[in-house]
């Protein structure tokens, strides 16, 4: 028997989904189908591939092992069939591309219609995680491209990145406070200062701009969105940093009012990140154009 790039794929499918029937969804064939071509590297290895729990499935050690090399695999089959086949230098799959959770709704509306438009031939399957799971998954190759606001942590892997624009911070409080622009980051209370939850990358950044300790959040209310946060400073419970891309959708109610910073302000930049071996660079290069082109 032969190991097939097909049967390597599956058994990808499968870890990335965490579950044979949601995999075989993903791949568009039947769970016994995919099961059976599982079940067919795994009597070739001759030991399992998954550990099979009530909730899903978990790599074993050596399936662990077996999918890190399959994934390289199928990394370089994709780049052979991409440099084989040309068109112009587009994928014929959809490029996975992956945003933070600060970014994804302030952009998309603005850059996907974008995209659709200069790039029409195009695919893309968007998804939305925080930093340390995008260059996760830029590593291991479940992810093509990721839209970041800090630098690329290294991760043993070559990665290439390219700035996009910077983003300013402000200030926003309730509509009752006293507060007169610009304000100055170091007059802010800090058991006032709302942050998102810990694994935000802009939380970090909160952080840095006020000078906080990175316990803060045992002392201070953490949310899972900005949306939360802007809910409560609303409601006079405390004031926040939003990103300026923020502020057409987070700024709208009534009861918010928005201060800039006096200098040097605080800020993020974001970028465009992908792994230096992927065959369409050039692709994501163009990609980057139109994000800055289309900027809000």
């Amino acid at each position: 028997m032969v190991l097939t790039l097909k049967q390597m794929r599956y058994a990808v499918a499968v870890a990335d989904a965490g579950h044979f029937g949601r995999a075989a969804r993903a791949c568009n064939i039947s769970q016994p189908a995919l099961s059976q071509q599982v079940q067919a590297i795994e009597d070739l290895c001759g030991t399992p591939l998954f550990d099979r729990l009530k909730s899903g499935v978990r790599p074993t050690p050596f399936g662990a092992e077996f999918l890190q090399r399959a994934r390289q695999v199928l990394d370089s089959a994709d780049a052979l069939t991409a440099f084989t086949l040309g068109q112009a230098g587009l994928p014929d799959r959809p490029i996975r591309f992956g945003l933070i959770p600060t970014v994804a709704p302030y952009l998309l509306p603005d850059i996907f219609p974008a995209l659709t438009r200069e790039l029409p031939e195009l695919k893309l399957t968007i998804s939305e995680s925080r930093t340390d799971a995008l260059i996760a998954g830029l590593v291991e190759g479940s992810l093509d491209l990721a839209l970041i606001g800090t630098d690329a942590p290294d991760h043993g892997v070559r990665l290439v990145s390219r700035t996009l624009f910077d983003d300013p911070f402000v200030l926003a409080t309730s509509r009752d406070e006293n507060t007169s622009a610009p304000v100055s980051l170091s007059s802010l209370a800090p058991e006032r200062i709302l942050l998102l939850d810990e694994g935000h990358c802009f939380r970090d950044q909160t952080l840095a701009a006020c000078r906080l300790g990175s316990d803060a959040g045992a002392s201070t209310f953490a949310a899972t969105s900005l949306s939360t946060i802007v809910e409560f400073v609303a409601n006079g419970q405390g004031v926040t940093l939003l990103p300026r891309i923020a502020l057409r959708k987070e700024a709208t109610d009534p009861r918010i009012r928005i201060h800039d910073l006096s200098a040097p302000g605080a800020g993020r930049r974001l970028s465009l990140v992908w792994r230096e071996a992927t065959p369409f660079g050039a692709v994501f290069d163009r990609i980057a154009e139109v994000i800055r082109a289309t900027r809000p």
